[in-house]
């Protein structure tokens, strides 16, 4: 295999060459001046500008000790008994998590006023952009949620008022940028936000509603009429918070694929809240994605969560189903404690580290970081786009209302468990 060093690396082999030349003619000065201090002036003068030189040229390779990073960095240092590769992980580290819960944080700390924030350096949560660029986020989905108690009463407006501020959150800063499609976020060189919705009580049983949220950017929501409605306008369906029964019949519904936002592997942790093996088969045979939740009591049912702990999920998953169905859920400020190692999401490259240590190859770990969330965000907006062409709703579509009753049990088994609720499907 071929080589490519930085053409300023090369240089570099010149450097020892030219610091004896320097030594050997600076001895002799000293000699004919009689150890003059003018003549050890110039010498040291003369080996600070070299080291310069060398430290400019370091700098100009992209070697920074500063940045380094042994796992993100494409220049690695050698290890006696390790050999290492240059890995293109740097590039493709612009994770997208999947859940985040800042703009709840932001209405019950702030009441939604941004004035009063500044978000590069949030105190009391898991999420700012600080920390975001340091934990390599590329773009993130945030959950425009509301609490259960305002179901049947002003849950609309409430989720109006928190895509709102997802919307300024993510205009007014320069690092972020609101995207809506799959070439959105492909193609930004910022941050991207994505919104979405959780919860069936968002909606109040309309599907006129639920067309609205779209239009105003909610490519993502949480059920016959309901999901093929979302299939239609090419939003995508998220079972998380879901029972197993109502996780199978979307499923059999649904002619996109699905995801699970914030979930992880019962198998690894018997928590109701993870999806048992039988599942993770049938999310494949959809083409859909499960994505890692981080909170400590869906990743450690016993003990203490760690890093360790959340990569057994991951190797789990990749087990059964293969890596092509796994992403990052995240769920930072919507759940209050987090592995030890994986606090808040500047921490993501320690779970990379703890992968590759796992030997899990960059083809594999590209896809969960990016492109298999990339690949059903298309594959949504394909079946949106197919489904237009083909009629696949008759033309009265748009006056089509969910049933109470439906809406009801998609708030209980879709969203947020609210405990006086019917369980019923």
């Amino acid at each position: 295999t071929s080589t490519n060093l930085c053409p300023h690396t090369l240089t570099l082999y010149r450097y020892p060459l030219y610091i004896a030349s320097l030594l050997l003619f600076y001895c002799c000065s000293l000699i004919i001046c009689y150890f003059s201090i003018f003549s050890i002036f110039f010498f040291f003068l003369n080996c600070i500008a070299g080291l310069g030189l060398v430290s400019k040229h370091f700098t100009k390779c992209g070697f920074n000790t500063n940045n380094y990073h042994p796992i993100l960095s494409n220049s690695r240092p050698h290890t006696r008994g390790t050999v290492w590769s240059p890995s293109p992980l740097l590039h493709l580290i612009l994770l997208s998590p999947r859940h985040n819960d800042l703009a709840l944080m932001l209405r019950i700390l702030h009441n939604n006023r941004l004035s009063q924030v500044d978000l590069h350096s949030i105190s009391k949560v898991a999420t700012d952009i600080n920390r975001l660029t340091t934990g390599h986020v590329g773009a993130q989905v945030f959950a425009a949620y509301v609490l259960c108690g305002a179901q049947a009463k002003d849950a609309v407006r409430l989720t109006l008022e928190q895509i709102d501020v997802i919307n300024r959150m993510c205009t007014e800063n320069p690092e972020l940028e609101l995207v809506t499609s799959a070439k959105g976020l492909n193609d930004t060189k910022r941050i991207a936000c994505l919104i979405s919705i959780e919860g069936g009580h968002s909606i109040d049983s309309s599907l006129p509603t639920l067309r609205m949220f779209y239009q105003l950017g909610v490519p993502h929501a949480r059920t016959h009429d309901v999901v093929k409605e979302m299939n239609r306008l090419g939003m995508i369906v998220d079972l998380s918070h879901s029972s197993w029964a109502t996780a199978r019949a979307v499923l059999q519904i649904s002619k996109a694929p699905v995801i699970f936002s914030h979930s992880s592997a019962y198998a690894v942790c018997n928590h109701s809240r993870n999806v048992p093996d039988d599942l993770l088969r049938e999310l494949k045979e959809n083409g859909g994605l499960i994505m890692v939740n981080l909170h400590s009591g869906f990743v450690a049912c016993h003990g203490q969560a760690n890093v360790s702990i959340v990569a057994d999920h991951f190797t789990h998953i990749r087990k059964v189903v293969g890596s092509e169905s796994i992403g990052i859920g995240g769920d930072f400020d919507g759940a209050s404690k987090f592995p030890l190692g994986l606090e808040d999401v500047s921490k993501y490259p320690a779970l990379i580290q703890e992968l590759l240590k796992r030997h899990w190859t960059e083809n594999e770990l590209s896809g969960v970081l990016r492109r298999n969330f990339l690949r059903v965000f298309k594959e949504v907006e394909k079946v949106s786009a197919k489904g237009t062409k083909e009629q696949m709703y008759s033309k009265s579509h748009s006056e089509l209302v969910a049933p109470r009753s439906l809406v009801w049990t998609m708030v209980v088994l879709i969203s947020c468990l609210c405990p006086d609720g019917p369980l019923r499907l």
